[in-house]
């Protein structure tokens, strides 16, 4: 690995980090404030990433598209890495922001990691939100009850989905049902749900900590009927090969999570470094005879760093077609905790100034919460980890 950014995405970081600083931070405050209003600043931001994104690597929460037919022999730095990184430098600017981005849903993930050559195409342009959570399944994806029943060329779906990102502005829902309850996980299936189906409501949404600019859903299905068409990938249920398929899409957007955490984290640390900058000495003093709060800003900095690098092997092993689960947890799991464990250092740190809001220090201690739970929580991914490790199946390590 080479640890430098690529060159080749220079100018889309560059863009990307002042995005952030004249876009996203100015409306910042306003949309925290104002919980479910649409930041309608973003239009115009979406639109100049589509056009970004059609023109090559670019930002794109469909990142696992990477993967689809690559054919380069050695090193490759492709869309993983490249959305990785604008991803670090957008919520460096403001994280529930960017998760309000259109187009930018963990749908789309889902969508180029799962779908067919026809439905690549055919969803195509599509803002795709991702509905997996149950109110009975939480981090256990395969405990999933929402059902979907096949009736002549359409699957009828019922059940109810909780936290759902975008769930209402999106302009479909990709749903996590399955096929068969009596054959586990292997019958978990994904549709795509386009918003307006007969059967799909939005019930209510959450009042959160964090990330308020991003509306959070939950939605009920009731015989829902959505076309056979809609059905991502295989129909076929491979008892062999069981939940992997669908989870493959994690594999590509945990990482993702991972910078999410990495760009909020960098955010904070700027600041805390710019609000003591008389008492730190660019690191000419040993890290034992530095004041206290050096040494805790250096200790910071350090975790910080070991995050970005672990988020950006996952990130290279995605683009490389290299299996990635372990080194994806792995660094979903270290960034999400350090990111929180940053955030609300620097508002201890910076006193009454990191805790009022004429600073956005509180905010970013908000905001950074949800990374480390949303994409599996901590425990769940040192869970998959040890699993990896010992080489145990999740029925012999639960």
């Amino acid at each position: 690995m080479n640890l430098q950014n690529p060159k080749k995405f220079k100018m889309l970081l560059d863009q990307a980090h002042e995005t952030a600083l004249n876009v996203l931070r100015p409306i910042s405050r306003k949309y925290d404030k104002a919980e479910h209003a649409y930041p309608k600043e973003l239009n115009m931001l979406s639109a100049l990433l589509d056009g970004m994104n059609d023109g090559g690597e670019g930002l794109n929460a469909g990142a696992a598209v990477g993967k689809r037919g690559a054919t380069d022999a050695g090193n490759k730095n492709g869309v993983n890495m490249s959305t990785a990184l604008g991803i670090i430098e957008m919520c460096y600017g403001d994280t529930g922001l960017l998760l309000s981005m259109p187009r930018q849903g963990l749908g789309n993930s889902a969508i180029a990691a799962v779908a067919n050559d026809e439905q690549l195409e055919r969803f195509k342009g599509t803002w795709a939100a991702m509905a997996i959570t149950e109110p009975g399944c939480g981090s256990d994806s395969a405990a999933i009850r929402t059902t979907a029943i096949k009736d002549g060329d359409d699957y009828i779906l019922n059940g109810e989905k909780i936290f759902v990102t975008s769930g209402e502005r999106a302009d479909s829902v990709v749903v996590w049902a399955t096929l068969d309850k009596k054959l586990g996980r292997a019958a978990i299936k994904s549709f795509v749900v386009p918003k307006g189906t007969p059967g799909m409501t939005v019930e209510r949404l959450e009042h959160k900590l964090g990330i308020k600019a991003s509306d959070t859903a939950a939605i009920s299905f009731i015989d829902c009927r959505v076309p056979a068409a809609n059905l991502l990938g295989n129909a076929e249920i491979d008892v062999a090969k069981g939940f992997a398929g669908v989870m493959e899409t994690f594999d590509n957007t945990r990482p993702l999570v991972a910078a999410m955490a990495v760009g909020c984290a960098k955010a904070s640390l700027e600041r805390i470094k710019e609000i003591f900058k008389d008492q730190l000495d660019d690191y000419a003093t040993p890290y034992l005879q530095t004041s206290n709060i050096a040494a805790q800003i250096y200790r910071m900095e350090a975790e910080w760093e070991a995050s970005r690098l672990l988020m950006l092997k996952a990130a290279w092993m995605a683009d490389n077609k290299k299996p990635n689960s372990r080194e994806a947890s792995i660094a979903k799991a270290k960034a999400g905790r350090i990111g929180n464990e940053i955030t609300l250092k620097c508002v201890e740190l910076a006193a009454s100034v990191g805790y009022n809001e004429e600073e956005l220090l509180e905010k970013w201690a908000r905001d950074s919460k949800i990374l480390d739970i949303f994409e599996g929580t901590q425990q769940i991914q040192q869970l998959i980890i040890a699993r990896r490790e010992l080489g145990k199946s999740s029925s012999e390590l639960k």
